[in-house]
């Protein structure tokens, strides 16, 4: 009989983050909602639909994740961890390799939010019941305004008819107003058997090199000559927009990835934790008392070696900060 094993992928950076996320604490660690972090999050909620967790995370995290995982009652689990980040195409298929074949992958990032714990468990039930026939399983988001930061997916039904690239914003507005077009959760939910048939199909290189790897680690720990001759690719472009046997479940269940400071500042909106906000402006981090004159619609944020002021309608920009930084003066980024 096949079990239900939750995969965490938790190797992000959180670059859009930054000054809060760092290398040496990426944002689904910070303990940002009430004392707990997105990956406790994740691991909680979780915990109740499956047999088991595997967190596929970095040789630079992995010390977070355990105390997060302690700190969520999740006893049941085990680790992969990586020498290097080779993208999800490589990362899901080590956790195919680590379980039976038949088992039933539920993936998910460890750095989302959802408020509907309901309608969560209801979209569980669906992906499950579609895995179980063979099909690897997408969960689309219903979009709730046209977004530049995210993949859209073109459906009918529970039939995929097109995955999209991150589009403008005119074109995200003629997605939205079709009502044909889902946002691209990156949560996926599929037998192992099934998702490693694909990858090798499509990406033969990728399945070889990423089996190789895992049959040559020691303990949880992936060897790092090995690992960095895996392509780097993602599931999206390795598998999920070739392969024929992907279905999407819609889904309502109160998502963001809190990927940038505009979706962090619209969680807590929507939760009503208006002490974080100042004059219809958004303040993060400090301790100090803040005041905003003549402006509107900005995002303040402290640490103790960086300040960060953005307009809200920059939030995706922040990563070219991240990664000019991780040239110029890369000690503010670790």
């Amino acid at each position: 009989m096949s079990n239900l094993i939750h995969v965490i992928l938790s190797g992000g950076v959180g670059s859009r983050l930054w000054p809060v996320s760092r290398k040496s604490m990426p944002k689904q660690y910070i303990p940002m909602f009430g004392d707990r972090s997105l990956f406790q999050l994740t691991a909680e909620r979780n915990s109740e639909f499956v047999a088991h967790t595997v967190v596929v995370g970095n040789k630079d995290n992995y010390l977070l994740s355990r105390a997060d995982l302690l700190r969520a009652n999740v006893n049941k689990y085990s680790e992969i961890i990586e020498a290097a980040p080779r993208n999800t195409a490589a990362a899901i298929a080590f956790a195919a390799f680590a379980v039976r074949p038949d088992d039933i992958l539920l993936v998910t990032p460890s750095d989302h939010i959802i408020t509907n714990e309901e309608a969560y468990a209801a979209a569980i039930r669906n992906s499950v019941a579609l895995a179980s026939e063979g099909y690897l399983v997408t969960f689309g988001i219903t979009p709730s305004k046209p977004e530049t930061g995210y993949g859209y997916i073109e459906f009918e039904g529970n039939e995929v008819l097109s995955f999209r690239e991150k589009p403008d914003k005119t074109t995200a507005s003629v997605f939205i107003d079709s009502g044909k077009f889902l946002w691209n959760s990156g949560m996926f939910c599929f037998r192992a058997d099934a998702y490693l048939a694909e990858l090798k199909k499509f990406e033969p290189e990728i399945y070889q090199t990423s089996l190789t790897t895992y049959e040559l680690s020691n303990s949880e720990f992936l060897p790092a000559v090995e690992t960095m001759k895996i392509p780097s690719k993602s599931i999206d472009y390795a598998v999920m927009e070739r392969s024929e046997k992907i279905k999407v479940v819609k889904a309502d269940f109160g998502w963001s990835d809190l990927g940038s400071f505009e979706s962090v500042w619209e969680h807590w909106k929507n939760q009503g934790e208006l002490h974080r906000f100042v004059d219809n402006n958004c303040v993060i981090g400090t301790t100090k008392h803040v005041e905003f004159l003549g402006v509107n619609d900005l995002v303040l944020v402290e640490t103790v070696d960086a300040i960060l002021v953005l307009a809200r309608n920059s939030s995706q920009d922040v990563k070219k900060i991240y990664e000019k930084l991780e040239r110029e003066k890369p000690e503010l980024i670790d």
